[in-house]
């Protein structure tokens, strides 16, 4: 896995196979799907991804299957939104020409997501979604659920039956963060005149002006209220009955098909991709956790391991010397770690980077640590425990820094950045608290020498 992010590549294939009005245009839309087809199954299959990291996005590796068994169908998935009653599922079952959805006036009619295949458009696959309200009971849980399946929809028709509430506006300023389109349907239509409907259609554009296109900004009536008719019959008396009217989402349905038709596998390659792009940044961000976890364990295993080194070795120096090549070994570890291994040679002069900034950053540190290299050859008694134990705890504290800053370089792709090395370990230097790492490291090193010799 690289460390250029997925998504970035998809949204360049998709944008150069972007659907246009010439005669290249489905070609190109074909090829743009076959290449996301492509990177999901190389995200499914990467095998550089741990088996606990697929366990713990075990959901969201089930979403990508399934988007990819979808955009080989050439479906394309369009989710309905809106309030309570506004009339979301009227309005699928309108668009289906069947009861497909459930409908009803009271809170918690849509619990879940139900699919239904639009059926003028089977061979475009076109999918209807029907969603729960956003204002209704346990709204909270409920709408999740809703932005959850805008997730992995291509598209977003948002219902609404008047001016937009602040409860309305805000969620379509949240579906439209989704980075999906989204067609503004103002629903029950007919309870307007044709120039207060044209009004408020106006209205409803420049308030959602960036948002939605005005072009898709449509009125449609899902469930138009029955219209009164008086007649009069020949000897002269009223008859007052209720006649049923037509449903009107011929604009709507014509939009959809053509967006299907000329965009589908296109706007389900974008989905696709860019819920790919991110699950590849959270199972980056699980292996550099588990990455983490590991070299923080290993960096503590040499430190203790130089730490004691140091303190037993009986010649002044040389032990540094000894210590040194631990560091280069450990650092050949963390190089195996991060999927970048070096050579014992190239840690060698990664350690030696390494240690030439930290000199010139704590010189008095490395003079403190050779006196007291010195001062444990020629002390006798418990003087040598307690000097061994300081002269080790600076020890462990060296292989801290360098662990750290050979992490530093390995995350960078063996590089230090713009900055370059000093800076990178003057940042390393800074972050750790000195004197908290010592204690530990004087306190686990004198354990360790006590019990040698008890």
């Amino acid at each position: 896995m690289t460390d250029e992010s997925l998504w970035r590549r998809l949204r360049g294939w998709i944008r150069r196979d972007a659907v246009d009005a010439d005669v290249d245009a489905v070609p190109r839309a074909n090829a743009g799907s076959t290449r996301v087809a492509d990177s999901l199954r190389s995200l499914l299959d990467d095998p550089t991804i741990p088996a606990s990291v697929r366990s713990e996005l075990a959901g969201e590796f089930r979403r990508i299957e399934s988007m990819l068994a979808r955009l080989e169908r050439g479906e394309l998935h369009v989710a309905v939104f809106g309030r309570v009653s506004a009339g979301k599922s009227a309005l699928g079952n309108a668009l289906l020409g069947r009861e497909a959805f459930r409908v009803g006036v009271l809170h918690g009619t849509t619990t879940d997501a139900e699919h239904a295949m639009l059926d003028e458009a089977q061979h475009d696959g076109l999918v209807l979604i029907d969603t729960p309200g956003i204002n209704e009971l346990d709204g909270e849980a409920r709408e999740k659920l809703a932005f959850d399946v805008a997730e992995v929809s291509d598209l977003v028709i948002f219902v609404c039956d008047g001016d937009l509430t602040r409860e309305e506006l805000d969620a379509l300023k949240t579906l439209a963060a989704t980075q999906r389109p989204l067609l503004l349907a103002l629903n029950k239509a007919d309870r307007y005149g044709a120039d207060e409907r044209d009004s408020l259609l106006d209205h409803l554009r420049q308030r959602t002006a960036g948002l939605v296109r005005a072009e898709d900004v449509l009125a449609v009536a899902a469930h138009p209220a029955a219209q009164r008719v008086v007649e009069v019959d020949a000897r002269g008396h009223e008859h007052v009955h209720d006649q049923p009217r037509a449903v009107d989402v011929a604009a709507l349905r014509e939009r959809l098909l053509a967006i299907a038709a000329r965009e589908g596998k296109t706007l389900s390659a974008i989905n696709a991709g860019l819920y790919a792009g991110r699950l590849t940044d959270q199972v980056s961000a699980r292996i550099a956790q588990t990455r983490q976890a590991v070299a923080a364990k290993l960096i503590r295993q040499y430190c203790i391991a130089k730490g004691v080194a140091v303190a037993l070795n009986p010649i002044p120096v040389a032990d540094l010397l000894a210590a040194a090549g631990l560091d280069a070994a450990m650092v050949v570890q963390l190089s195996r770690i991060y999927g970048l291994p070096l050579t014992r040679a190239e840690s060698g002069r990664l350690v030696a980077v390494i240690s030439a900034q930290l000199a010139a950053l704590m010189g008095a540190i490395w003079g403190m640590q050779l006196v007291a290299s010195a001062l444990k050859g020629i002390s006798a008694g418990l003087s040598v425990v307690v000097t061994a134990a300081a002269q080790g705890a600076l020890g462990w504290y060296a292989t801290v820094l360098i662990g750290r800053a050979a992490e530093r370089y390995l995350v960078g792709g063996k590089s230090w950045g713009e900055a370059g090395a000093k800076r990178a370990v003057a940042d390393i230097v800074a972050s750790l608290d000195r004197d908290s790492i010592l204690r530990e490291a004087r306190e686990e090193i004198l354990k360790r020498l006590k019990s040698r010799h008890a």
